[in-house]
């Protein structure tokens, strides 16, 4: 067996690190070996170092551009590294192969909201076309009649993550309000299963259905029989394969809502749940569903789980030197946000910024976003980057944080409500698409208007002055103070409402009584 050989064995096998050095002593002799570029590429990536993959990978397609494959793991690696313009590229490249065409169209579908080059036509484009390839020779269940008995509108909800507390804040503060005495709750889960843990509410007649481990056509039919009325998709793009579950039609109601921020582009959905924030009327012909609104906002929270206690803005302490901070995941750290950034950082020249994300934990991936900020004329020294962390310490972050940073055109939604009931003000500003409004939806629902910037020019000048101001340890200072209390008196967290809203759609929809 030959040296490079050898290694593909060992990857195949699991043993990456054994793997790597090999495809390494092999590169030493010869920089021009294609495949053990593309392995060390393959293994770095899946040892989660993105930046390394991202140079090995990008040696590859030089080398030889015609490797679809190496595009294919390239476009991975640089979306992981925030770098989803050529991310989208390399993925665009890999769809010309018959056997990469599918898997490489669904993930442009999944990632193009996200990106600044694309506007609201280029989105609804890359995801209507996926769901025509997705709806191929997928055809509904049959659906029994309904008993003349059923007295209870039956609702579904279908998602792959009721397991994570602090992704499911706006989805459990309905689910538990739910008026079980005219609703029956069906909770069709398709990975982790809901606990109190998580924050679930328990119910004796809910129904828990553990179905992760079936295809979408059975999952389709179970459904189907038991007589499911409105069925609400919690996944969106997040867990695009469970889409075709929805093509099958196993309900005469199904809806989108919680995790879309985007059309999904296929004609199976009755309706899209979003707000007058996210969905303006002019960009309704950008969705094949029904765009459905509720008052305040879509995505009104409730926290189950521990969180610390609210500190004091670390600039009450530090001279009045601000630090910005951003906790968001490193996808989101295009090229569009980091130019923000650095702008308010140039602007601001005393002023600090702390980013922290999982994936930075690697020394490649930190390298890499260090080298995109110097390039950026922002220096090492005024930037802290730091990997993940268990929950509660990684919340403990925003004590250290005076002003959290959105990402462009990815707004942040879980970490949106996590910095402002940490009492950290979340600057942002009105975006193009739905995904570069759900900050805007969440701090207009809590009366944070003064946070949500006309546009890019608006959001450095609010950044600059607040940096200049004198009086703004003292103003962060009450406003973190009260921040909980301003939450929970508000629409963002207004559960109830969210949940009466929704439960009329729902009864709407299916033709049910009021």
């Amino acid at each position: 067996m030959t040296d490079i050989e050898t290694a593909d064995a060992l990857q195949l096998a699991g043993d990456i690190d054994a793997a790597a050095p090999i495809y390494r002593r092999l590169l030493a002799a010869d920089q021009g070996n294609v495949a053990a570029w593309h392995g060390l590429g393959a293994a770095r990536l899946r040892a989660g170092a993105h930046g390394e993959a991202s140079e090995a990978l990008l040696r590859v397609v030089r080398l030889q551009p015609d490797e679809v494959g190496a595009w294919g793991l390239l476009a991975e690696a640089l979306f992981n590294l925030g770098d989803v313009e050529r991310a989208i590229d390399a993925y665009r490249r890999a769809a010309t192969a018959a056997s990469m065409g599918p898997t490489a169209e669904e993930n442009v579908a999944v990632i193009i909201p996200g990106s600044a080059a694309a506007g609201n036509a280029d989105v609804f484009s890359a995801r209507y076309a996926w769901g025509q390839r997705l709806a191929d020779g997928v055809g509904p269940v049959h659906r029994p009649p309904r008993p003349p008995s059923h007295g209870k509108l039956r609702i579904g909800y279908v998602s792959a993550f009721f397991d994570k507390p602090n992704w499911m804040k706006p989805v459990y503060g309905v689910i538990n309000r739910h008026d079980r005495d005219r609703l029956e709750v069906h909770l069709v889960s398709l990975g982790g299963d809901p606990s109190p843990s998580a924050g679930y509410r328990e119910h004796d007649h809910d129904v828990i259905w553990q179905v992760g481990s079936l295809d979408d056509e059975k999952i389709a039919r179970l459904l189907a029989a038991a007589g499911i009325d409105v069925l609400v998709d919690l996944n969106g793009y997040s867990a695009a394969k469970w889409l075709r579950l929805f093509l099958r039609r196993p309900a005469p109601v199904q809806l989108t809502w919680f995790n879309s921020f985007a059309t999904s582009g296929l004609a199976c959905f009755d309706g899209i749940i979003g707000d007058d924030a996210v969905i303006p009327a002019d960009e309704e012909g950008f969705y094949t569903e029904r765009v459905l609104r509720v008052p305040g906002t879509y995505l009104a929270f409730e926290v189950f789980h521990a969180v610390p206690d609210v500190a004091p803005p670390p600039c009450c302490t530090n001279q009045g030197r601000l630090t910005f901070g951003a906790l968001a995941s490193a996808y989101k750290l295009n090229d569009l946000t980091l130019d923000i950034w650095s702008r308010i950082l140039r602007s601001a020249p005393t002023s600090r910024l702390l980013i922290r994300a999982s994936t930075l934990a690697e020394p490649s991936n930190r390298d890499h976003l260090a080298a995109r900020l110097a390039s950026r004329g922002v220096a090492g020294e005024r930037v802290d980057l730091e990997g993940g962390a268990a929950h509660f310490d990684f919340l403990q972050s925003y004590d250290r944080i005076d002003i959290a940073l959105d990402t462009f055109p990815y707004n942040g939604g879980t970490t949106t409500t996590e910095a402002l009931w940490q009492g950290v003000p979340v600057l942002t500003c009105l975006g193009d698409r739905w995904v570069a409004r759900t900050s805007a939806s969440l701090l207009r629902a809590a009366g944070l208007d003064d946070w949500v910037a006309r546009d890019e020019d608006d959001l450095l000048a609010k950044a600059s002055a607040l940096a200049r101001d004198p009086a703004a340890p003292a103003r962060l200072a009450n406003l973190r103070a009260g921040m909980r209390a301003r939450l929970a008196a508000s629409a963002a967290c207004d559960t109830a409402g969210l949940c009466l809203a929704l439960e009329r759609i729902y009864r709407q929809l299916a033709a049910w009584p009021p």
